[in-house]
């Protein structure tokens, strides 16, 4: 069957010569349009839609069908920058404050102003942040370790007596302020080292004559221990030693114990000696069984051979040991925070100012927990106004205060 224009016209676009085609919508008019080899039909309304394509496949599209926009950009000249001011060292606490968020670490603000900055752990750097400012007339304390009374162990470097009997107790010591007279009080801080929050408090909040002692276990003991020295304390060293509880009350794992023998306890003495360097002399970390032992003599003697003193720190039922060795040795009249609430340590320290007026010097411990540091570091700050000095805890062991115990 033949067909007529207006048939080829109005069938389907895609539909064979077979297929019948579907009637074109009245009114419409057809156009023909061949693109790319191929019929199209199309309505007159979608004549300039078939152009168009016609075009763009003749001559590509100039634009890619992207979206364009255009900008006018204008150069300027770079503003002049105003001339720097003439340098002026910056006071520490302005170096602190004006760090911003991105602070400066405190081994870089010691190195540049010689201030200590203290950080409780976890805190960030624009938090709690503690500066202790020393006076300019503040004694330095010897650095360390000084050659001359240093010598390699079998652990590492450990104190000796030097040439003309010099001593570690003696060199590393602060020095009590020149022209002061009265009632002396010598405070201990022992324990430190192992938590960090109270190291930095003690190291920080603490006057410098108080002494702080460091137990030899802490990962960063040397460290901690530098920093306090930095900071004006001088530093005791903490012995472990076997308590009469022991093993329920365990001082560690190098605890001199009195069921050793004495190359053993010589060994471990060895391991403790060289934790750090710079500290003037030992004190017990636990250890009530081991001082009344015999087995304590050559342990104290041997202290006493490297330059140093030893200080019971009053925690045990006192010692019965005889000092036969010629080794610098004190014991602790009043343990401050014995009953750990802050009352009780208020009216330990008020019996440490009676004792002191009433025999001249005392010496006194307290453990290194955050409460005690608080409650001597509120009550050391009005003691000058009351008539009491404090004095470094080598005092007890240089000096020749009341309470020194010394074989002649």
């Amino acid at each position: 069957m033949s067909e007529s224009p207006d048939d080829i016209l109005t069938r389907p676009l895609g539909t064979g010569d077979d297929v019948p085609a579907a009637p074109a919508p009245a009114g419409a008019r057809a156009l023909w349009a061949k693109v790319g080899g191929t019929k199209v039909v199309v309505g007159a309304a979608g004549a300039v839609l078939v152009a168009a394509v016609a075009l763009v496949m003749i001559f590509g599209d100039p634009e890619a069908g992207e979206p364009r926009a255009q900008a006018a950009i204008t150069l300027r000249e770079p503003a002049m920058r105003p001339a720097p001011a003439p340098a002026s060292a910056p006071s520490p606490v302005a170096a602190v404050e004006n760090a911003g968020p991105q602070q400066r670490s405190a081994d870089e603000v010691e190195t540049a102003s010689g201030v200590t900055v203290v950080r409780p752990p976890g805190s960030t750097p624009s938090e709690a942040v503690v500066i202790r400012v020393p006076p300019a007339n503040a004694p330095r304390l010897a650095a360390a370790p000084d050659a001359r009374i240093t010598e390699q162990g079998r652990h590492g470097m450990m104190p000796k007596i030097g040439e003309g009997r010099q001593r570690a107790l003696d060199v590393y010591a602060r020095a009590e302020e020149p022209g002061t007279t009265g009632p002396r009080i010598a405070i201990l801080i022992t324990g430190l080292g192992v938590g960090q929050s109270a190291t930095a408090a003690a190291t920080a909040r603490l006057p410098q004559a108080v002494s702080l002692a460091f137990a030899p276990y802490g990962s960063e003991v040397e460290r901690s221990a530098a920093r306090a020295r930095d900071a004006g304390h001088e530093v005791f060293l903490g012995l472990p030693m076997e308590p009469f509880d022991y093993p329920d009350s365990d001082p560690g794992p190098q605890a001199l114990l009195s069921s050793q023998k004495g190359p053993e306890n010589a060994d471990r003495l060895a391991w403790v000696l060289a934790r750090f360097p710079g500290y003037v002399g030992l004190v017990n970390l636990m250890g009530g069984k081991m001082m009344a032992d015999p087995a304590f003599e050559p342990v104290l003697r041997e202290i006493g051979a490297r330059g140093l003193g030893f200080i019971d720190d009053g925690t045990v039922p006192k010692a019965s040991f005889p000092n036969k060795t010629r080794t610098p040795v004190a014991r602790a009249e009043i343990v401050l925070d014995a009953v750990p609430r802050p009352e009780a340590i208020d009216a330990a320290l008020a019996r440490a100012e009676a004792s002191a007026k009433a025999n001249g010097f005392v010496l006194a411990t307290a453990n290194g927990s955050l409460m005690s540091v608080e409650r001597i570091a509120r009550w050391s700050r009005e003691l000058d106004g009351r008539g009491i000095r404090l004095v470094p805890a080598s005092v007890a062991l240089r000096g020749t205060p009341k309470r020194m115990s010394r074989a002649e």
